[in-house]
């Protein structure tokens, strides 16, 4: 029983970041084929199929990642650790609206530098209580730096 409990819960974690991507990607797609392609765009700039399987991934690992700081973590630690988890998905959440949908690429930029900064406070944390949980957000943290580079080089590029 314990067993399907701890699948279930591996579910649930697994679904939050990749069912609040798809809902921030519903917000936003329009604006893929619309209005990105009309920006200047940096020589590093990935191909737009890069992005859907990167953050597929990325959302995933997050969501092992919860799952596997939950399992380890005291009953008294999991609110802060589920609050810490979900500042960063809020921020994830918001930045696509603030770049994708709004076109505001200099708040982007600032609101990215936040969602950098959590992610490092959650693999900090995270780390402390069961460190594959904390190592398993740092493809996220080096995926968002990069974005982080990116968005700055579209905002000089676009102002």
């Amino acid at each position: 029983m314990k067993n399907i409990k701890n699948i279930f819960q591996l579910f649930i974690c697994i679904a939050i970041p990749l069912v609040v991507g798809g809902i921030s990607g519903f917000y936003t797609s329009s604006n893929i084929p619309t209005w990105f392609p009309t920006l200047i765009k940096p020589s590093f700039n990935p191909p737009n199929y890069v992005f859907a399987p990167v953050w597929t991934l990325l959302y995933s690992l997050m969501g092992i990642s919860l799952f596997l700081v939950l399992q380890k973590a005291k009953d008294g630690e999991k609110a802060k650790l589920i609050g810490i988890f979900s500042m960063q998905l809020v921020l994830n959440f918001f930045w696509s609206l603030i770049f994708f949908k709004w076109h505001l690429l200099g708040y982007a930029f600032i609101e990215i530098i936040f969602l950098w900064i959590s992610i490092l406070i959650m693999i900090i944390v995270f780390y402390k209580t069961n460190k594959i949980s904390g190592l398993l957000n740092i493809p996220y943290l080096l995926w968002v730096s990069f974005a982080s580079f990116l968005n700055y080089s579209f905002y000089v590029l676009n102002p």
